[in-house]
């Protein structure tokens, strides 16, 4: 885990339906917003603690069934943030990390298309 990774600018597109990130190593991440919402790190998301810290970037590879759209984001500490969806679920905490390890990008994630 590299303690010293974070963001050095999160964009929101809801039109576009993708949050970017700028990452303090020169790294860009884009991530759809359906993807983050179905991979939300949250306890009740997960289906329970052992399922922690486990994602699945084959969400990041769909067409969403529904327009999803963040209303807010908020920074928790300086470690994650927490994103207030329009379903009115904002129960998790992106930590920077997790968001880091679920990048979908082609260097990150080679046998996705």
């Amino acid at each position: 885990m590299n303690n010293d990774l974070r963001p050095t600018s999160i964009e929101v597109s809801n039109s576009e339906g993708v949050l970017a990130i700028d990452w303090n190593d020169g790294h860009h991440s884009e991530y759809t917003l359906f993807g983050l919402r179905k991979n939300c790190p949250c306890v009740m998301c997960r289906g329970g603690h052992g399922n922690m810290n486990t994602f699945d970037r084959s969400y990041f590879f769909v067409e969403p069934p529904r327009h999803i759209e963040i209303e807010d984001i908020r920074q928790v500490g300086n470690h994650a943030i927490k994103i207030f969806w329009n379903d009115g679920h904002n129960n998790g905490m992106y930590q920077w990390q997790t968001l880091r390890d679920m990048c979908p990008c082609e260097a990150c994630c080679p046998q996705q298309e």
